[in-house]
């Protein structure tokens, strides 16, 4: 099913209030450095990242499944120089070939089964130039997500104020539903979410079948080493194993 917080075009709007620039966007763009670079962005939402790459004068491309969200991100400074693709990362389909391939904001946790998450690497394999590199992250499952997952905020927009809050709704086997629930002056949106939280050695074996193996894996976004007790991120650096 959709899910109500990336395709309604109200929670679209708001989107970069409550995920603004952030830490791991500092690691992502610092993956780019300053030669020109062919970038593809899977699951680019606002387009905020894209953005920034666009700035330092890369050749990006944005997909997304949701018009909303791509909507959104065609309004940024550099939305003009970005190639913008509605498409799933499991579908979609291109004749170029990137050196960067990236997927940001916990997306990989979106993919809910083992189809989908082939499907998805398959994509970027086939899509990653020679000496290319995959970037992506998923949260470390031996953290209690649970027990730190609920919050409230205020939003403020120049029409008005929005109130939005996250609340955890169970945890079974490797899957995690929560909702979140946007409360406007005129009316109130509720999203019903869910995620997958598989392991170190789970994510990699799939990477595997798809021809692919993480390089690097880090624990955090200052580039620890990835600590299976401790470590709250898998970020996961990965290249073609025939390169």
């Amino acid at each position: 099913m959709p899910d109500n917080h990336y395709e309604n075009s109200r929670l679209a709007d708001v989107y970069d209030l409550d995920s603004p620039w952030s830490i791991d966007r500092d690691f992502y763009l610092s993956l780019a450095g300053d030669t020109k670079i062919k970038i593809l962005d899977l699951g680019c939402g606002t387009g905020l990242l894209c953005n920034a790459y666009a700035n330092q004068n890369h050749d990006v491309t944005g997909i997304d499944p949701s018009i909303a969200m791509l909507n959104v991100a065609r309004t940024k400074p550099h939305g003009k120089d970005i190639e913008w693709i509605q498409s799933s990362a499991q579908t979609f389909h291109s004749d170029k070939l990137f050196d960067l391939i990236i997927m940001t904001g916990h997306a990989f946790q979106v993919l809910l089964n083992d189809d989908d998450i082939l499907a998805t690497f398959a994509s970027m394999r086939k899509h990653l130039d020679s000496g290319g590199l995959i970037v992506f992250e998923s949260r470390n499952p031996a953290i209690n997500w649970a027990a730190q997952w609920n919050y409230e905020m205020v939003l403020e927009t120049p029409e008005c104020v929005v109130h939005e809050s996250r609340r955890f709704i169970a945890m079974e086997n490797d899957r995690m539903t929560f909702e979140l629930l946007y409360q406007f002056p005129d009316e109130t949106l509720i999203s019903e979410s869910e995620l997958r939280f598989l392991s170190r050695n789970d994510i990699e074996q799939r990477l595997t079948a798809c021809g692919l193996y993480a390089d690097k894996i880090f624990g955090d976004w200052d580039g620890t080493s990835f600590n299976e007790k401790r470590s709250p991120e898998m970020i996961f650096l990965a290249r073609a194993n025939d390169l």
